[in-house]
């Protein structure tokens, strides 16, 4: 049986490789997208969405429309990373259809539900959110009930070591930082399983411009095409021969979870520091007990953070998936 995911996305280049990877894979049951504004603004996330569950057929997937804003902050978009339209300035046809008129939040509470309504274990949903968690910290703080229907959340974001958006804050973070905090609060208050896939091995699933090259000649309009189109804008971008998956390695976290090695620790997340707000403080420290030098004592949550991944691995199986190699 297929594992049914949700993505929140905040489409974004590394977004769409996600996207067309979760609703092409037989392992995944793509139940639902919502999308919440981040790398770019939320009207532009939304068509880059529906234009790449179109261009592989997947009209089937409701896709609803979330928070514009992040709770506090000032919202500061990534198009210098992806494009002015978001999707890499491809001039790739637009889809027009229009998002669910549920709110993304009431989307993913009507999703959740109905799964725990089942009773059935193998209908519960993995949320997997690759974006700021203003979408899922409005969810889970509303609706606590939902938790029930959940297996996981398997979220892109933070870092162990250093940031991205800023030296210490990876950018969903960063863009949002009151929204991961009290997620990761929602996880420990609600006992949801929680990996956070973040920056110690975002970059190093990577594919090069020559295996995609075959398919940028051919231009078959096809999702093959459009992955193919997508790493090569990366490749322009960073003046690189090779470009990350990024959030798309989240996905294959969840359809081959030994690829990754994780360790379980206290994380919490920076909220007042002048050079460091954003940050998730990931606890390594290898003792435990005495405490009492340390005025914040243990973070409330402990989650499953990824340190190392098989890079090679995850971007053959996002290729494959992706270019229709996938027995």
């Amino acid at each position: 049986m297929a594992l049914p995911v949700v993505l929140d996305v905040d489409t974004g280049v590394d977004d769409a490789c996600a996207l067309l990877l979760a609703a092409q894979h037989p392992a995944l049951d793509l139940r639902a997208v919502t999308c919440v504004g981040g790398n770019a603004p939320l009207d532009m996330v939304v068509t880059n969405t529906f234009t790449v569950l179109d261009v592989v057929g997947r009209q089937d997937v409701p896709v609803a429309a979330g928070a514009a804003l992040p709770l506090l902050e000032d919202p500061v978009d990534a198009r210098h990373v992806h494009g002015r339209d978001g999707l890499g300035d491809l001039g790739w046809p637009r889809s027009t259809r229009v998002p669910d008129p549920r709110h993304a939040v009431e989307l993913l509470r009507d999703v959740l539900l109905a799964a725990a309504a089942t009773a059935d274990p193998a209908e519960r949903v993995t949320l997997v959110p690759l974006a700021p968690l203003t979408n899922v910290a409005l969810l889970l703080r509303t609706y606590p009930q939902v938790a029930a229907g959940l297996r996981e959340i398997v979220f892109m974001g933070g870092a162990a070591a250093e940031g991205n958006a800023t030296a210490s804050a990876e950018f969903n973070v960063f863009h949002d930082p009151e929204a991961a905090a009290i997620v990761l609060d929602a996880c420990a208050d609600l006992g949801i399983a929680a990996t956070m896939y973040g920056l110690d091995v975002f970059y190093e699933p990577r594919v090069s411009r020559a295996a995609v090259q075959p398919l940028l000649d051919a231009g078959a309009g096809d999702g093959a095409d459009l992955a193919a189109r997508l790493i090569a804008f990366q490749c322009d971008r960073f003046g690189a021969d090779s470009a990350t998956i990024g959030d798309a390695g989240a996905v294959c976290a969840v359809i081959e979870p030994a690829g990754v090695t994780r360790a379980t620790l206290p994380v919490r997340v920076e909220l007042a520091g002048t050079w460091s707000r954003g940050r998730t403080i990931v606890d390594r420290r290898d003792w435990s007990g005495d405490l009492t030098h340390d005025p914040h004592g243990r973070a409330r949550s402990t989650i499953d953070v990824c340190l190392e991944v098989d890079g090679r691995r995850y971007a053959s199986l996002w290729f494959d998936t992706v270019t229709g190699g996938l027995a």
